[in-house]
């Protein structure tokens, strides 16, 4: 149930059965960003059957809890009827691995095992570089590793399907998320160029943290949203959780 109106989507969100709180008429105007688009995703997220829905309350809590506002978290807690978070799990796998890489300060060779794929790079080669960009000791650093990550993603391509490179989509994603955390908007649509869906919500969130103001695409997270799939509504929690977690680009 994809492209349904707003004001029908909100009828139906309101006759939701389960913990589910949508205030109509929902607008963005005025209203505080965060509240504002978080309440258009768990709207989106109202139209779910109970159990798929069930599974989306961690992840949307846990995504409030990056904007470090416990009024909020507990608000929404509350609203949702959800225990306290675990504690968090161990450090991610590429981080892992690229600590592993970096371990001697020897950049030279962390880049000449990532171009030809020798181990750890053999698996996960674009999470793990990108790990390292976060790690490098300066900008310069950073910008050799991002340098090579373009070069081994190389050109955009037209594929689509299993026509085209998936490592290539995995470079894209991963440099959109660096350049969107560096506030860097040409690297950004460089990046996007290269992923399987450059026109993502999940996208369009991240660049909107840099060109300032998500609260334009609660509309589009409400009438994309899907009454049977999670992935629109995991993709929107995906892409406002920087701005939640880092705020605005200045």
């Amino acid at each position: 149930m994809k492209g349904i109106g707003i004001s029908i989507f909100l009828g139906l969100a309101g006759l939701v059965s389960g913990p589910v709180d949508a205030r109509a008429p929902l607008t963005c105007g005025t209203s505080n960003s965060g509240d504002c688009v978080l309440e258009a995703i768990w709207t989106a997220a109202s139209i779910l059957p109970t159990q798929k829905r069930d599974r989306l309350v961690e992840p949307f809590l846990e995504t409030v809890a990056l904007s470090g506002d416990a009024d909020l978290e507990y608000a929404w807690r509350q609203r949702l009827k959800a225990a306290p978070p675990a504690p968090l799990g161990e450090t991610p796998y590429a981080r892992q691995k690229a600590r592993l890489a970096i371990a001697s300060g020897d950049w030279d060779r962390f880049l000449s095992d990532a171009r030809s794929g020798r181990p750890p790079f053999n698996i996960g080669r674009p999470e793990i570089m990108a790990e390292g960009a976060r790690l490098a000791r300066d900008t310069e650093t950073r910008q050799r590793v991002i340098d090579a990550m373009f070069d081994l993603a190389g050109p955009p391509q037209t594929a689509t399907g299993l026509d085209r490179s998936f490592e290539q989509a995995d470079f894209g994603h991963v440099l959109a998320e660096l350049a969107m955390e560096a506030c860097d908007l040409a690297g950004f649509d460089r990046a996007v160029a290269l992923t399987a869906e450059p026109d993502s919500l999940r996208h369009a969130l991240w660049r909107s943290r840099i060109t300032g103001d998500a609260r334009p695409l609660s509309a589009r997270i409400l009438n994309e949203a899907d009454a049977e799939d999670t992935r629109h509504v995991r993709s929107a929690l995906d892409g406002y959780a920087p701005i939640l977690e880092r705020g605005y680009c200045p």
